[in-house]
């Protein structure tokens, strides 16, 4: 017989497979692994492994029972305890195990069954608990047949009861240890076998993070988290209580603690699914600079890789948003995806519900199908409400996702240019005047206004370090520019080819063709509007230019002043003043020569005065971090779409436009 890669098996004749006479296979080979001694035997099929991530998730495991119990109405604090030696010990003051013999197994607590029985629990009918996160009944006697001690507490019905437990196996019967008043619960201590994880130990800091999750997860919870002083860290204290009435968005609110937002306050809410199917609770918001995070909750179980309850968010989102665009007649809604919606959302999201489906035994997947349309309608209704409340809000997110769209979209069509090399030539804008050097350390890109401008610029530069672009007139304003005209505008396609950095997401400042971009306009009100136009386009699409101080604005002047053999010159008209005051006496007759333009400037003037390095000065531009949110809010008011922030802005500000004419 050919084997799948058209060979003969070793051993086979005739096309016949035998085996080695040596080898024997019959019943006595036939394993029967009875209690936990599967779980010993191969843990990964049950915690994922043997590491840190299994380790903690034993712990996982008891703190999401005790979860349960408060979920499901019958505790309300819940004590978390590690100690030196590797014990954590887990305590609620829920109804506590139940202790009385099995049914199915008379001779044996049902405690006793719960421990060291694969797939028994109280979890299965939903009578005992509405929604849980223990769904297979394998937690407890997984941890349970994972750990070389482990001990049980159970206060029910005023009366005490205790079993320990040694690798899996009872080391006694379930005892009664008296009567005991003012108390109820479980308690759970254990440590971790060596013989399984070696010489792992638990993360103080790591438990505590997961205490405090599961307390914002469910606001009726009380958690209260201890460990030894040897293991308390700077983010980790030694004691504390962990309550949030709040819930997601406290916890929200901490993670965000001084962070840009597009929109004033999270969007938060909770609603409750058909037919007591479950609920769901959930608090987002949008970062203005950043990226975000979305955190999601199955019945208390994180679900780092998502699933379908976050397929319903990402619906209701982006379907509620589309359809207020509509509404206000906005076309550019249309073309906003998830990817442009959450690319920059922070959110949580948390959801109840009967029988999940999970992926896998370490649930990191919801995979439950119905949640998807639960979550969707249930958060599609609010989220309609949210945006109709508040209209300026929903208008400043929309646009925000429209800006992201058509950077996506942009970003997909735009072609980079890499610099030369010795095997390829580059295609570059015509007008460019490149520099010689091939390096980028010490060469400077030149954008000047118009033709006549760069004719000037070209034969006053340094041809090994100085290159010319010259710009016809003024560019496109990109902070209300549509996605399409931003892609038609033939002045910014040169632009950024002749940078050769890309722009948006696929800036890569490795490939930048020049060590400085300095942007040289005439000394008048159009150059000064045609510098606030490009540095709109590089705040918008090459930020990281403008951080890393790459930008500069030249200042050529606007006046000549001479007398005799001796020629000052002026940048403004206040500037004129002090020169004839200070380098010319009041009997001289200065002439006085205003440039129309750059374009008029002898070459020999405009490098003395504007592009030598040794002569001239250069304004850099700098966005320091402090200032970020203000540069956003003014950026947008004066530059964005929306002309009534632009009529605000004069009115609050005509007085000292005024002050600022005087003393000029």
């Amino acid at each position: 017989m050919n084997d799948l890669f058209g060979g003969r098996r070793p051993g086979s004749k005739g096309g016949i497979a035998t085996a080695p006479e040596t080898a024997s296979y019959s019943a006595k080979d036939i394993e029967v692994l009875e209690g936990l001694e599967p779980v010993r035997r191969r843990p990964g099929m049950y915690i994922g492994g043997t590491d840190e991530n299994a380790l903690h998730h034993l712990a996982a495991e008891i703190i999401d029972n005790a979860m349960d119990e408060a979920v499901a109405g019958h505790a309300d604090r819940i004590e978390v305890s590690l100690e030196p030696g590797n014990w954590l010990t887990v305590r609620d003051n829920g109804r506590g195990i139940p202790t009385d013999p099995h049914p199915k197994f008379p001779k044996l607590s049902a405690l006793e069954v719960i421990f060291t029985t694969l797939h028994s629990g109280g979890k299965f009918s939903g009578k005992a608990y509405e929604t849980s996160g223990g769904l297979h009944g394998v937690g407890s006697s997984v941890v349970n047949a994972l750990a070389e001690r482990l001990e049980v507490e159970v206060a029910r019905d005023r009366t005490l009861f205790t079993q320990a437990y040694a690798r899996g196996k009872p080391l006694g019967r379930l005892k009664n240890a008296g009567a005991i008043h003012n108390r109820r619960g479980t308690t759970i201590r254990f440590k971790p076998d060596p013989e399984i994880f070696g010489k792992l130990e638990f993360s103080a800091a790591r438990l505590y993070r997961l205490c405090r999750s599961k307390a914002y997860l469910y606001r009726g919870v009380e958690i209260r988290w201890a460990c030894d002083a040897s293991l308390a860290t700077g983010e980790t204290p030694a004691s504390a209580t962990l309550h949030f009435p709040g819930g997601l968005a406290d916890f929200l609110g901490s993670a965000l603690e001084g962070r840009s937002q597009v929109v004033p306050a999270p969007y938060v809410g909770e609603a409750s699914f058909p037919e007591g199917a479950g609920r769901c609770e959930w608090a987002v918001t949008w970062l203005e600079q950043g990226d975000g995070f979305l955190s999601t909750y199955a019945n208390t179980i994180p679900t780092p890789q998502g699933g379908t309850h976050e397929a319903g968010l990402r619906g209701a989102l982006v379907k509620g948003l589309r359809a207020y665009g509509e509404l206000k007649k906005e076309k550019r809604a249309a073309t906003v995806t998830a990817e442009d919606l959450f690319g920059g959302l922070a959110g949580m999201l948390s959801v109840f519900v009967r029988d999940p489906q999970f992926q896998g035994q370490t649930k990191e997947k919801l995979t439950s199908p119905e949640a998807t349309k639960l979550v969707e309608t249930a958060l599609r209704d609010h989220f309609d409400h949210w945006l109709a409340g508040d209209p300026t809000t929903a208008g400043n997110l929309l646009t925000w996702a429209i800006e992201r769209a058509e950077e996506r979209i942009r970003r997909r069509e735009q072609k980079d240019t890499p610099r030369k090399s010795a095997t390829r030539k580059l295609r570059l804008p015509g007008k460019l005047a490149d520099c010689s050097r091939e390096s980028a350390e010490g060469t400077e890109l030149f954008l000047v206004e118009g033709d006549s401008a760069g004719g000037s610029a070209k034969q006053a530069r340094d041809r090994e370090t100085q290159a010319v672009l010259p710009l016809r007139g003024k560019i496109l304003n990109v902070a209300s520019a549509s996605a399409d005209k931003l892609r038609q505008n033939q002045e910014l396609k040169d632009l950024i080819e002749a940078l050769g950095c890309g722009a948006g997401e696929r800036f890569d400042l490795a490939r930048l063709r020049y060590g400085r971009i300095v942007i040289m306009t005439d000394a008048d009100v159009d150059g000064a509007h045609i510098a606030a136009l490009l540095m709109t386009f590089f705040y918008k699409e090459l930020p990281e230019l403008v951080r890393q101080g790459r930008l500069h604005l030249a200042q050529p002047p606007l006046y000549r002043l001479q007398h005799g053999g001796k020629s000052v010159y002026a940048r403004d008209d206040a500037d004129r003043e002090r020169i004839l005051k200070r380098d010319f006496k009041p009997s001289q007759k200065v002439e006085v020569s205003r440039f129309k333009g750059l374009g008029e400037m002898p070459p020999a003037a405009l490098k003395e005065t504007t592009m030598d390095p040794k002569r001239r000065t250069l304004l850099k531009v700098v966005l320091p971090p402090e200032e970020r949110t203000r540069t956003a809010e003014l950026m947008e008011a004066l530059m964005g779409r929306r002309p009534e922030l632009r009529f605000k802005f004069i009115q609050e500000n005509a007085a000292k436009l005024d002050e600022a004419e005087v003393d000029v």
